[in-house]
């Protein structure tokens, strides 16, 4: 077990690693740019799914994203420009998006979340923290024939890898939601998935490891990363720097350019989504949804409704396009005709950036010239669902433990 860990990254993925490896005894240190959850896992969507166990880089998704591209309100959204990276990573996604490909991972990818769906049982039960898990499931709500097709299609992959989902007409979906009226044609019940709210998680899981010896250093920028090998590693920051036995690179849409000067090719790409949260909503929701043609998350969080979606790929531009955002809150009605776009809160709407690798999956494992380097990170939209069983794998590497579950698909320099 190395005795001092480095985790450069204080989103859900460099907290929950931090976690696992404090647990087994290291001592830890969290660098993070800004403040602790000020990237994507602040305000997403909280959704802990099972259920979304087909890869980003999916068949058909290469066609479907060259349709909506130039549409600054659709769901997947490029902002026109001239940039090398971007054009490499859309070579690289088109030769990922196949069916073999995406046959291929997943498995692993419902593997991942079936774990980390029992670790936040554990963290919320086991370990009392409060962080308003609820275990109701997913609906995926369709409103046309086409969205109704690409349902049961999910449907039927899903049952092969032993998911359980079950198709449902409006009648079904107003049985499950009693106090909702539903404009959508149908849906999906995944009754495996679960929910809770982002920032409650954040703040629960940063007290307690302060509590368990953890220093962390919010406002704290790498400059850069001194790899030897197999030996030591030094990190140069803004505040000093800092040497550890193991550096852990869980920097979400900026952990490229932290390992560019090693000369590690670890393609991503950020991923700019929104969200809205709407306080004391009228539609009054328990069970989550994936609103199918629209591409938007709704999760009910205590007292409120968050909406949340969309993919912009926008460089590190960290601007809010209210174009997407006004499109999040007008596609609600389509499929719950109670809800009054009027109650969304405009004047505060939520960004944040997500790492995404071209074919979908996370990079996770040690890197091949910098073993004392382990990469951690390329979630893309599930970084909060498998923030846990991230945790744990990182844990396991840091240890020298066989991690519990088979990463091979998820080697950070596949792309090299």
């Amino acid at each position: 077990m190395a005795d001092r860990v480095l985790i450069i990254g204080g989103g859900v993925i460099g907290l929950c690693c931090a976690y696992y490896c404090a647990r087994d005894g290291a001592a830890v240190t969290i660098l993070e740019r800004e403040v602790i959850g000020a990237g994507s896992s602040g305000e997403n969507a909280g959704l802990v799914v099972p259920s979304h166990f087909i890869p980003l880089a999916a068949p058909g998704a290469m066609m479907q994203g060259l349709k909506w591209m130039l549409n600054s309100e659709s769901p997947f959204y490029i902002k026109p420009r001239f940039d090398t990276e971007l054009i490499s990573w859309l070579l690289k996604f088109r030769k990922a998006a196949t069916e073999r490909q995406a046959r291929a991972a997943m498995p692993l990818l419902r593997d991942l979340a079936w774990k980390s769906l029992r670790l936040y049982e554990q963290l919320s039960g086991e370990e009392h923290l409060e962080f308003g898990f609820q275990k109701r499931g997913l609906l995926m709500l369709y409103a046309t024939a086409t969205g109704e097709h690409a349902c049961r299609h999910e449907a039927d992959l899903a049952r092969q890898i032993g998911v359980e989902a079950e198709v449902l007409d409006r009648s079904r979906l107003e049985e499950l939601e009693p106090h909702a009226s539903f404009g959508a044609a149908g849906g999906v019940y995944y009754p495996g998935d679960a929910h809770l709210s982002p920032s409650a998680f954040l703040g629960v899981i940063t007290h307690r490891l302060r509590e368990m010896g953890v220093t962390i250093l919010p406002g704290t920028v790498v400059l850069g990363i001194d790899g030897n090998g197999t030996r030591g590693t030094t990190v140069r920051t803004s505040s000093g720097v800092y040497e550890a036995d193991v550096c852990v690179i869980a920097g979400g849409a900026w952990s490229h350019r932290l390992v560019h000067d090693l000369r590690v090719n670890l393609p991503l790409q950020p991923g700019k989504g929104y969200s809205v949260t709407i306080n004391r909503p009228s539609l009054r929701l328990t069970i989550p949804s994936i609103l199918t043609e629209a591409h938007i998350a709704v999760t009910p969080l205590g007292n409120q409704l968050r909406l949340a979606g969309t993919m912009e790929l926008a460089g590190h531009d960290l601007s809010i396009n209210m174009r997407r955002v006004d499109a999040i809150i007008r596609a609600v009605p389509r499929y719950y005709p109670g809800f009054a776009p009027a109650a969304a809160d405009r004047e505060h709407p939520w960004r944040g950036l997500r790492p995404c690798s071209p074919d979908g999956l996370p990079y996770l494992g040690r890197l091949r010239s910098y073993r004392n380097l382990i990469v951690a990170t390329g979630h893309a939209m599930v970084g909060m669902s498998l923030g846990p069983v991230t945790g744990t794998l990182v844990a396991d590497l840091v240890a020298g433990r066989s991690p519990s579950i088979d990463i091979g698909l998820l080697e950070p320099e596949r792309f090299s």
